[in-house]
């Protein structure tokens, strides 16, 4: 049929319903074949606890945000003031992100994660913001990367070479600040810090100390002490969990690596060594292996490579500590001391006690910790042993925590002028000292350590783990008070990464109340439980840090709660590994033969002298 002509030949217009007609045959011309081997992608539903994330779908959980669901799902998000576990304070903003539907960028730790919301992580908007964030820190951030202790960890150098900021767009001039090196533990350097906060929240929040702050305004604020004093004169307890947040060099450990290093070379002198029991299962994870795995033997073979003389095992002197101190404990019980008792392991403890709660003073056990009571008797029984001068024994210790440095320079760890310990290492230090001489603990052979320190339970091993004291003090007391082993040797209550723990037990009719905190902020808890008429506690451990020594303030950078946990874990499957005989701190052949010829008995007259100490009260900085 022909189409209708106008008189002057043009078509005429078509009816509205042959044109709709017209139409859909046009639709229909262009829809692909069906094919049902080919499935047509559909874009991803948004569901009630999910959104999208870089085109992937990402579930949440109620009170997550961006960031922390992205960061459970996989998805690389780079902050530098985000902290596991923390409440966010977006105060860097390098964690902005791109949501459809949001004319600005937000920061992902704060903005609440939400169905149906599509976000974009890497952006070119995103990454131009991040670009801008880094050269405004460049601007003023010295220079000395070259040299600077952090140049192989930098969080801030890690950020600019991700995002390829090689040059410095400005210089912006800051108020010169001097480097504080007064604390024998921990070295400030303000000019190196971003203000990210980090070092304030666990200061304040997870050791309940507050020692830092942020002071002055504007330009001109700082991360500092009260009247931006030294640390020394501050209320630090030199527990260094601020150097484990650290991004950059603003806050590290004093280091004694140069002081070693000359002793090593000084032909006059005998350079000895102890390392800590959680220094074997965190030392792997800076030489490139999985966290928790036990290097103790490599790390003896390195020791000696380095040129260390001797090298002992302060799990050794862990069992000595147990001797004394479950002595000490029955001793009080029996004899209505002073109770509860106090664990003395921890340095920064002692300081927190000195400075916050020096009423509890009387309450500390008076024993020394396991690397003070290995400097005792290096310096005596062992050097006169072997014939050697005290002032000729350079002795070293190999520690995770800073306050270990504190604590070495304490006047009461020493006598006649002669310090028992003359240099404490960190993991981090013993890490830098193994590269510099090559040393891979991936490469070396197992060897053990020297008599007579050389021999260990795994009672002694356990210390480096939150409630690991606590476990092995209560397996030897058990056997003072009763005279026959324990049948079950494993107090599972007081493990874990549980901020405070609480057993009861009793032995031979005795009822005896047990706790074990870790973070200082968990023991103030306890102590304020204390001072308000609490008395259902006999004995009370308490460990610094988060985790105990495995989390110490030595020990690898910015450890997530999963490498804490598999290192403690570890130090428990040694112990589980072994016979019973090797599990307590009381069969130890060495340490009875310490007694047996030096020494005398727990507590007598030589053990007071050489294994115990005192404390005093401290001014708090305010």
């Amino acid at each position: 049929m022909s189409k209708k002509k106008h008189a002057d030949g043009k078509p005429a217009a078509e009816p509205a319903e042959d044109k709709k007609m017209a139409e859909e045959k046009k639709t229909e011309e262009k829809k692909p074949e069906s094919n049902p081997t080919v499935k047509v992608a559909e874009a991803p539903k948004a569901f009630e606890n999910s959104m999208l994330v870089d085109g992937h779908v990402v579930t949440f959980e109620p009170g997550d945000t961006i960031l922390t669901a992205s960061l459970r799902t996989g998805i690389h998000i780079p902050t530098l003031c985000y902290l596991e576990g923390f409440s966010a304070t977006g105060s860097c903003r390098f964690c902005v992100v791109e949501v459809e539907g949001r004319p600005a960028l937000v920061p992902s730790c704060t903005y609440p994660a939400e169905p149906g919301l599509k976000v974009q992580t890497h952006s070119a908007r995103v990454v131009e913001a991040r670009r801008t964030i880094i050269g405004l820190l460049l601007a003023d951030h010295p220079g000395d990367c070259l040299a600077c202790v952090r140049s192989d960890s930098c969080r801030l150098q890690e950020l600019a070479a991700e995002l390829d900021v090689r040059q410095r767009r400005s210089y912006t001039a800051r108020p010169h600040h001097e480097l504080d090196t007064a604390s024998p533990s921990i070295v400030r350097e303000t000019s190196k810090c971003v203000l990210c906060g980090k070092c304030i929240r666990v200061c304040e929040d997870v050791q309940g100390v507050s020692a830092i702050g942020f002071i002055g305004r504007g330009a001109e604020t700082i991360v500092g002490t009260v009247f931006n004093q030294g640390m020394n004169v501050s209320s630090c307890i030199n527990c260094g969990q601020c150097t484990l947040v650290c991004p950059t060099g603003a806050l590290h450990e004093q280091r004694d690596l140069t002081r070693v290093v000359a002793a090593l070379r000084d032909p006059t002198k005998t350079v000895v060594v102890q390392h800590a029991p959680s220094v074997s299962v965190s030392i792997g994870e800076l030489a490139g292996l999985p966290p928790g795995i036990d290097a103790d033997g490599p790390m003896v073979t390195a020791l000696r490579r380095l040129g260390f003389k001797y090298v002992f095992d302060t799990s050794f002197s862990a069992d000595l500590t147990i001797m004394e101190e479950a002595s000490e404990f029955v001793h009080r019980v029996s004899h209505g001391g002073i109770l509860p008792m106090f664990t003395s392991c921890s340095p920064a403890w002692i300081k927190f006690v000195e400075t916050f709660y020096p009423e509890f003073m009387h309450n500390l056990s008076t024993c020394k910790s396991p690397q003070a009571m290995m400097g005792a008797v290096i310096k005596t029984y062992w050097a006169k042993r072997m014939d050697i001068k005290p002032e000729d024994v350079f002795s070293v210790s190999i520690m995770p925590c800073t306050a270990k440095k504190f604590e070495a320079a304490r006047p009461e760890m020493g006598r006649d002028g002669v310090r028992d310990v003359d240099a404490v290492l960190t993991t981090r230090e013993l890490a830098r000292l193994l590269k510099q001489h090559n040393l891979n603990l991936r490469d070396l052979e197992p060897t053990v350590p020297d008599s007579p320190f050389g021999e260990r339970s795994t009672a002694g091993k356990i210390f480096g783990a939150s409630g690991g004291v606590m476990e092995a003090a209560l397996r030897t007391a058990y056997s003072m008070i009763t005279g026959e082993e324990a049948k079950n040797l494993d107090f599972v209550e007081v493990r874990g990464l549980s901020g405070i723990k609480e057993y009861r037990i009793n032995v031979a009719g005795i009822d005896v109340g047990v706790a074990v905190a870790n973070s200082l902020s968990n023991a103030r808890k306890i102590l304020e439980q204390i001072k308000n008429g609490r008395s259902d506690l006999h004995f009370v451990e308490i460990m610094s840090c988060p985790g105990g020594c495995v989390g110490g303030g030595g020990q690898p950078l910015a450890p997530s709660r999963s490498d804490i946990k598999i290192r403690l874990d570890k130090l428990y499957d040694i112990d589980k590994s072994e016979s019973a005989n090797h599990r307590l701190s009381h069969l130890n052949q060495e340490v009875k033969k310490l007694y047996d010829e030096f020494l005398g008995t727990p507590l007598g007259p030589m053990s007071h002298e050489l294994l115990h100490t005192h404390y005093h009260a401290r001014p708090v900085a305010r």
